[in-house]
């Protein structure tokens, strides 16, 4: 008895670990894929305000109305449109002055905006890579930089800010080669893990925790070709170890315990979203 008694002493209430009533996000390329399925996420457990950018005005809109619609999300909460181009500094510059007209802070910052560029080693353009690099390294550096202050603003020990980064498996291991090699895509993707792996370090005692995500293959517009090229969505998932791709919830559920309570101790981590293909090749066709 006294056995138990101790045991239930020790017992903690976790209801609302994975909540995040009233958090305030930024989420760059979130206007489709990765983005709008994180945003959809943040939004379901709890958070009052959820920004979503990136270059297309349109796309941002609509992103914004669909999120609206959503009938499992707090009273109040809203998705707010704010088009930027991430590439360019000034633009990250301006979208944190257009979110401090609707906040004061910010809780969770998703920096998601990304490119891929696929030719074979002899013509790989030095602008495709220069191109994809700025974008996939440069941004997400760029983009926590700016939003930092906001970031800091409300953040404690026991309530640290969060820098969620798009990396991808492509980062961990030999991506695409052959006529649709991806280089510059596979260095940036390694180049933002460890990126984050920095910014844990420099941004921990700051109260501003920084992980990666490194999804492998979800159905989206930026990996339909490559999937295309590999035989299609169908036989990519029978080479998985999961038996299927990525689905939204996965994304969204990643996004939501690195951004909660749950993952308030999580810092300098990659977290690896792909049934497992990082373990070999995609597909068994790095040649493409």
């Amino acid at each position: 008895m006294a056995a138990e008694a101790q045991a239930q002493s020790e017992l903690k209430d976790f209801g609302g670990i994975f909540r995040l009533d009233g958090k305030v996000a930024v989420i760059s390329g979130g206007s489709r894929g990765l983005g709008l399925h994180a945003a959809s996420g943040l939004l379901q457990a709890g958070c009052s305000k959820v920004f979503i950018t990136s270059r297309k005005a349109q796309a941002c809109q609509e992103a914004c109305d669909a999120l609206n619609a959503l009938t499992n999300k707090a009273p109040g909460a809203i998705a707010i449109p704010v088009p930027a181009d991430s590439s360019k500094v000034s633009e990250i510059e301006r979208l944190v002055k257009e979110v401090e007209k609707h906040t004061d802070h910010v809780d969770i910052l998703f920096a998601n905006a990304g490119a891929t560029w696929g030719e074979k080693f002899e013509t790989h353009p030095d602008s495709a890579f220069a191109k994809v690099m700025d974008l996939n390294v440069k941004s997400v550096f760029s983009t926590i930089q700016k939003f930092a202050p906001l970031l800091q603003k409300r953040a404690t020990l026991e309530e640290p800010s969060r820098a969620i980064a798009t990396a991808s498996v492509a980062g961990l291991r030999i991506g695409t080669l052959g006529n649709n090699a991806t280089y510059g895509y596979s260095a940036s993707k390694a180049a933002v893990i460890h990126l984050m792996n920095n910014l844990a370090v420099e941004l921990g005692p700051r109260h501003i925790l920084c992980n990666s995500l490194a999804p492998g293959f979800f159905p989206s517009k930026m990996a339909s070709g490559l999937m295309g090229l590999i035989g299609g969505e169908e036989k990519l998932a029978k080479t998985n170890p999961n038996g299927r791709l990525g689905r939204p919830e996965d994304i969204a559920a990643a996004v939501v315990f690195l951004s909660s309570r749950a993952g308030s101790h999580v810092n300098g981590a990659h977290l690896v979203i792909d049934g497992g293909v990082h373990q070999g090749r995609i597909g068994g066709l790095p040649n493409l």
